[in-house]
């Protein structure tokens, strides 16, 4: 199991606070998530989704709480030595990639965090590996090796990126609305490739989404968030039952209730 637990215990978070447009962003928020687990997290614009994320990756300090990510506490760790055992994939397909170079080069360059420090540590045995990755996909990338990531299609670009961001087998793997800018038919390929390569590597998986459909059939948990804190979390049966018009129904019913009390 390639996937460490994730315990985010009372994290807090205000911008311009002492100001008028003071922001409480995370308000004591907890929330535990098993190694291996993937977790689909919804919620409206401004309740904490971003937020979270970026408290996780360490681009944003918490005022108070803490973060693990297995038995090791990240709360106060560089970003960069974060990135060794975290990945994220964003919206923008570009976004985390060098357009310039090859889709053999992103590859490597992913690859060096598990395969070696050196730069471009990438051989035959490694080449012959990363092809026959791609040709998992089904999209014809194991054939387009040396093409410039820029070149290859939006659909193609996210594949190559999710590749990118799982191959050093990362012990936390966040998705940040990776499919919401690819046209259907791509958005569910590539979400069919998540899918897969997560269980196959049981990598513990956070993936942001305002899709109900994809938050009820992706993964085994579903979490609601609502001015910073967690609203609503489902799981076995209870979430095998809901529909996505109940969920949008119990979310908005939780968050009235919250606000106005």
């Amino acid at each position: 199991m390639s996937g460490s637990s994730l315990s985010v215990q009372g994290l807090t978070k205000r911008f311009e606070a002492g100001t008028v447009n003071e922001k409480l962003a995370l308000d004591h928020l907890d929330l535990e998530v098993s190694a291996g687990q993937f977790v689909t997290v919804l919620g409206s614009n401004g309740s904490g989704k971003s937020t979270l994320f970026n408290t996780i990756l360490g681009r944003i300090l918490p005022d108070s709480g803490s973060i693990l990510l297995g038995e090791e506490d990240i709360t106060r760790q560089k970003d960069y030595r974060r990135a060794l055992n975290m990945s994220c994939l964003y919206q923008n397909p570009l976004r985390g990639t060098a357009p310039t170079m090859t889709l053999e080069e992103n590859l490597a360059l992913a690859y060096t965090r598990k395969a070696s420090k050196s730069f471009f540590a990438v051989n035959r045995r490694d080449n012959a590996y990363f092809r026959d990755l791609l040709a998992t996909l089904n999209m014809g990338l194991e054939d387009r090796m040396k093409t410039k990531m820029g070149l290859l299609s939006g659909g193609q670009r996210q594949a190559a990126s999710l590749l990118m961001a799982t191959v050093a087998q990362p012990k936390l793997l966040l998705l940040d609305e990776h499919t919401a800018a690819l046209d259907p038919g791509a958005a569910e390929k590539v979400m069919e490739v998540t899918e897969e390569i997560v269980i196959r590597n049981q990598i513990t998986t956070l993936m942001i989404t305002h899709d109900m459909d994809y938050a009820l059939s992706v993964g085994s948990r579903t979490i609601m968030l609502d001015m910073g804190r967690v609203v609503l979390d489902l799981s076995g049966e209870e979430r095998e039952n809901m529909t996505p018009g109940a969920l949008a129904e119990l979310f908005y019913a939780r968050s009235r209730r919250k606000r106005n009390g």
